[in-house]
Formats: C-alpha cells, structure tokens, sequence
C-alpha cells in the first residue's frame, strides 16, 4: 500500500520543515520583541516605525514577502546571505522571509502582553531610577511574555504551516516533495492523507503542551 513512498524522502522533507519552523520562530521572536518594543517607547520615530512596520507586514501576502527574498534579493542584488549552492541560499531566503513576516505578529502578541502588565509597576521602577531599557528588560517583558504564551503558540502553529510556502523558491519542505509525489503518483488521497497527517504530528504536540506551559506560567491578578 506504501510501495510508492520508496525513492522519496518523506523524513528528510519534515526535518527541513521541522528547520525553517524552529529558526524562523526563534528570529521572529527577536525581531518581534524589538518591535514591541519599539512600538510602546517613548520616541515617536520608533513607535512610527514599529506601527508602519505591522500594518505593512501584515496585510502583504506570505507568498509575496518569500518570492521578493529570492527574485528581489537574491536574484536582482545578489545577496546570498553567506551561503553557497541553490538550496542552502533559498533556505536561508525563505527563513528571512518567514522571519520578515511572522514577526509582525509576534510584535502584536508581545504587546498585548505589555499591555496587561499594571502601569503602577513600571512608574515604581522609574522612580527607583531604572531606564525605558531596563523597565521593559527587567519588569514588563518577563510579565507579558508569562501571560501571551497562548497566542505566542498560535503563531508559531501558524508558521509551521506557512513554512510550505517556501516551496514556492525551491526550498525542498514537505509541500515541495508533495507536490512532486502527486505530478508522479497515483495515491492522490492517499498522498494528501500522509502529509496531512505529518502536520498534525508536528503543531498537535506543540499546541498541546505550550497550551499547558501557558497555564502553569500564567500571571495570576
């Protein structure tokens, strides 16, 4: 019944969505803490830059932001970002591009977070004279990233999905080697059924677990 899947590698295809899932998420959690950040402080370039960043972000198609890191970026400039050959360039294009995207929902989580923490907390650590940097470091961001483990688990559930449109540059995820198999099989549903079920294993687990993390860290008010 499985003969087909011989001469493909269905393990290696998940690993590197497995990949682009975890670097993507690490640097969207960075970059999208930065813009959190840059989003609550207290000049208004930053916070023009951080609110004119999201609503871009977010309403340019996924599909846009990764064909714009290969054709703009790699293909018209030449950036390669340090790596060599085909694949390794147009996986390290397609994790910016996750990066570039995904962090402008993080940012929004981030804030939200930011927002439950009580404005009383931060006036009292000013007034023991700690700066904009070391409030947000050392009093709000460990409280809001306590209470917004929830959505953070949705975006990244999200972006596990969303790692298959890399394939739309060549990236050799799991929706590439489907692809592939369905141009070159017959098992259609069979084939649909066996990817599908692969998602499932990858973002249940997190959202099961992170879902209960989120509970036991949770800032009880």
């Amino acid at each position: 019944m499985f003969d087909f899947l011989e001469g493909y590698d269905l393990l290696g295809a998940f690993w590197v969505t497995i990949k682009l899932t975890l670097l993507s998420a690490v640097g969207s959690l960075i970059w999208g803490t930065v813009l959190a950040a840059l989003r609550v402080g207290p000049v208004p370039l930053m916070r023009g830059f951080g609110t004119a960043y999201v609503n871009i972000v977010r309403n340019i198609p996924l599909t846009v932001i990764i064909l714009f890191t290969s054709l703009g970026l790699n293909q018209t400039l030449g950036i390669s970002l340090g790596a060599h050959g085909f694949s390794h360039i147009n996986f390290r294009l397609a994790v910016l591009g996750l990066i570039v995207y995904t962090s402008a929902f993080v940012c929004e989580a981030v804030r939200s977070g930011i927002n439950t923490v009580p404005v009383g907390q931060a006036e009292a650590a000013r007034a023991i004279g700690l700066n904009f940097t070391q409030v947000l470091r050392l009093v709000v961001l460990p409280q809001a990233f306590r209470s917004v483990v929830g959505p953070l688990t949705n975006v990244l559930i999200a972006l596990t999905k969303n790692t298959t449109v890399a394939a739309a540059i060549g990236v050799a995820e799991a929706a590439a080697l489907m692809k592939d198999m369905v141009e070159n099989e017959a098992q259609l549903l069979l084939i649909s059924a066996i990817f599908a079920f692969g998602f499932v294993v990858l973002t249940l687990p997190t959202g099961l677990i992170l879902g209960w993390v989120g509970k036991k860290v949770a800032v009880k008010r």
